[in-house]
């Protein structure tokens, strides 16, 4: 979707991100923040919610549209996209999901609990929604550098579900990570171009 298309039509889309503390949920809000700026969309997002110290469950509504919008928190059943960082994670959401909406996560599990279930079970249940994009993030994020970058791996994928140009997300990783060097710029945009080739392979 081009922006001249957004502006056109009335445009919305209500996110989840999810994952557990210290795998970059905040970052990943944070670009999709600077995209939906640049493109000059409206958005709001929740706070971070449940236990942000790592290890602990965290997700964040995130909302976009071309006109304003009037609260932070999605209904149940209208979310047309969950980005999880962790696979259990994604599935503690999906009662928020509409029914043409998708799920992308990846596969990997961050075993902080005593009691994680069967991970071929949970791989299944994402598995039994039409619309799921089930990958290893944290291998594709180590084959560019370092598995830090899986979270932006994921956002790549998801980036073309949300109708907005791929260069506005490029411009939110330099503005994001900046002070950090172009050594960690480079990364993050390839693992963002990595996660957008790994959409068009799984379409």
């Amino acid at each position: 979707m081009t922006n001249e298309t957004i502006n056109k039509n009335n445009f919305k889309k209500d996110i989840i991100i999810a994952g557990v503390g210290g795998q970059g949920i905040v970052s990943i809000a944070s670009a999709i923040g600077y995209a939906t700026l640049e493109s000059k969309l409206f958005f709001k997002q929740s706070e971070v919610h449940g236990m942000s110290q790592r290890g602990g469950e965290v997700q964040s509504h995130f909302r976009i549209a071309n006109y304003p919008i009037q609260s932070d928190l999605i209904p149940i059943g209208n979310a047309d996209l969950i980005i999880s960082v962790e696979p259990l994670e994604a599935l503690r959401y999906v009662n928020y999901l509409a029914p043409d909406g998708w799920i992308i996560t990846n596969s990997v599990p961050y075993n902080n609990i005593t009691n994680y279930p069967d991970l071929v079970q949970v791989h299944n249940e994402i598995k039994s929604f039409k619309n799921s994009i089930l990958f290893d993030a944290d291998s594709e994020a180590r084959k560019i550098g370092s598995v830090k970058a899986a979270n932006m791996v994921l956002l790549g994928a998801a980036s073309e579900f949300l109708g907005i140009q791929f260069e506005m997300f490029e411009n939110a990783i330099k503005t994001l990570f900046g002070r950090k060097g172009d050594k960690i710029i480079d990364m993050n945009l390839k693992a963002l171009a990595r996660g957008k080739e790994i959409f068009h392979f799984n379409m």
